[in-house]
């Protein structure tokens, strides 16, 4: 057969794609664990950064941070609508996939309209409590100094999935961070930025600093284009990122709101004295 014929080449061209496809798939699915472990990991990065456990750039190895993790941090499984923690599903929390889970119908349900553009909600999703101790292998020793939620919603280009961690009563906010989203670098993207996610703790989700939790009407914080600082319930917006910042306005009262954590959060918001 002649190397110039468009049936050699063509034949050629299959051959070639074959190949690469057998040895894309074969390293999807050899290195499909090693991933997984990874995003966990990635994960446990992120809720010990925002719970000021981890600082921006510290390089911890993989063992330390589970370490440290499994140390400082406590997870429960919440059922949503009721607000009370599931004791049975707390004894599998580290199986517990909660993306999946909304995307299930049997085990989440739909939304209402929202302008977080969630879409579906898990009946029941993980909260993370963080001890001021190291506790021991069987929780004791733990001493409750913060909450931290997942969140997710609607940047400009993606949808955002970050956590924020809440102080014991469940209003002042004590940091923000998000572990994926493709928005713009530079405009939305500084949602990563350490300067903008430092003005963030100290700000107030509901009512005034000390105020009774049962007389929380409604989710204030609000990421405002202008203004922000010096505000109790606003951060200053992202320059040339209006629709980002709105986006996590929209997702922290949504998730922090009655169809999210609302009714955990009245459960367990702890006025201070």
């Amino acid at each position: 057969m002649q190397r110039n014929s468009v049936t050699y080449i063509l034949g050629f061209c299959a051959v070639i794609c074959l190949i690469c496809s057998v040895i894309v798939s074969g390293s999807a699915v050899g290195l499909k664990e090693r991933q997984e472990v990874n995003k966990v990991l990635d994960r446990q990065k992120k809720v010990l950064s925002v719970a000021g456990l981890m600082k921006e750039g510290d390089m911890l190895q993989p063992a330390e941070i589970q370490t440290l993790f499994g140390k400082r941090i406590r997870a429960v499984v919440v059922n949503l609508e009721t607000g009370n923690i599931d004791e049975e599903a707390t004894k599998t929390v580290a199986t517990y996939d909660q993306q999946k889970a909304k995307k299930d119908p049997a085990v989440s349900k739909s939304a209402p309209k929202n302008l977080a553009g969630v879409q579906r909600i898990p009946n029941k999703a993980v909260v993370y409590q963080v001890s001021k101790n190291e506790m021991g292998e069987d929780g004791s020793g733990f001493e409750l100094t913060q909450y931290i939620f997942p969140v997710e919603g609607k940047g400009l280009w993606s949808t955002l999935y970050g956590f924020v961690a809440m102080a014991p009563d469940c209003n002042q906010i004590k940091g923000l961070t998000f572990y994926a989203h493709l928005e713009t670098p530079g405009l939305g993207g500084e949602v990563d930025n350490p300067k903008w996610k430092a003005k963030w703790p100290g700000k107030l989700a509901f009512g005034a600093l000390g105020s009774d939790p049962k007389s929380w009407d409604k989710v204030k914080i609000a990421v405002l284009k202008s203004g922000g600082d010096g505000k109790d319930h606003a951060v200053d917006g992202l320059s040339g990122a209006t629709i980002t910042g709105n986006g996590v306005t929209y997702l922290l009262r949504f998730w922090l709101g009655d169809d999210g954590f609302g009714p955990y959060i009245q459960n367990v918001a702890v006025r201070p004295s």
